[in-house]
């Protein structure tokens, strides 16, 4: 376990010398936010009563989800583990005294933890110093802000837990851009990334909330902004500890079953 604190702890000081991509990013994730709100804001003015969340659930709810924006990319940042794959470097890996799996899977985390912790305060506090109705709402309490945590704990091992399956994919394939397009529309998408998942019709929502991508982002988000509350948030989170339990079973299954065939080509 201290192996992978180590790595884990490495590779989170490396990633925060980026500061100027830092910055740039703060800057990139406001403005988003707030077109984002100024489209809810149209869409709610235009005379709809009928929406599931309302405007300020919604306003939280995108503040923050440009919070923790990296944190719940399910891809993001993970070029070294694919050059390792595709240039054969990947027998310098096996060699080593640890679970491949385990490896990856604390860097896959803290690639997206360091961008978060530069980037989370800086548009936290211009997101809380905006003019209402614009201004995003903090928890109400104690308790449901521990559970916001706890939540987006579990949502970042389901995003880096599904991430491993496309890593392990890598491992049949030519290569990964195809991989890549198709799990990052699919997972914005599904996860409430493009639009918060109440919005869904509901023959549609019924089913999304039970796949992994609604252990993603979704769930946090919606804690957080209020959304959901009682036994509706407990639901949740058992969701994300299914998902997550069951995404990494099946990921060292399927890890295991790659390298039993893995042929690294050259001399």
């Amino acid at each position: 376990m201290r192996i992978y604190l180590s790595i884990f702890r490495i590779r989170i000081i490396n990633s925060l010398q980026y500061r100027t991509v830092a910055f740039g990013e703060i800057i990139t994730r406001f403005f988003w936010g707030l077109m984002e709100i100024l489209a809810f804001s149209a869409l709610y003015r235009s005379g709809q009563s009928n929406f599931s969340m309302d405007f300020s659930q919604t306003v939280s709810y995108i503040w923050m989800q440009q919070v923790l924006f990296v944190l719940f990319l399910v891809v993001f940042g993970d070029g070294e583990i694919y050059s390792t794959i595709r240039s054969g470097s990947i027998a310098y890996e096996l060699v080593r005294p640890m679970s491949l799996y385990n490896r990856w899977f604390c860097q896959s985390a803290s690639n997206r933890i360091a961008p978060t912790i530069l980037n989370c305060m800086p548009v936290l506090l211009l997101a809380s110093i905006m003019p209402k109705p614009y201004k995003i709402s903090l928890p109400v309490g104690l308790g449901q802000f521990l559970l916001f945590l706890l939540s987006s704990v579990l949502a970042l091992g389901v995003v880096v837990a599904f991430t491993m399956l496309m890593y392990i994919t890598l491992f049949y394939t030519l290569s990964h851009r195809g991989i890549k397009i198709i799990v990052t529309a699919l997972t914005t998408f599904l996860s409430g990334g493009v639009i918060p998942l109440p919005f869904f019709p509901e023959p549609t929502l019924t089913i999304v909330k039970i796949l992994p991508f609604a252990a993603m982002q979704n769930m946090p988000l919606l804690i957080f902004s209020g959304s959901i509350m009682g036994m509706d948030v407990l639901k949740g989170i058992a969701l994300q500890i299914f998902w997550l339990v069951a995404l990494i079973f099946i990921g060292q299954l399927a890890m295991r079953h790659a390298l039993k065939n893995v042929v690294v080509q050259g001399g």
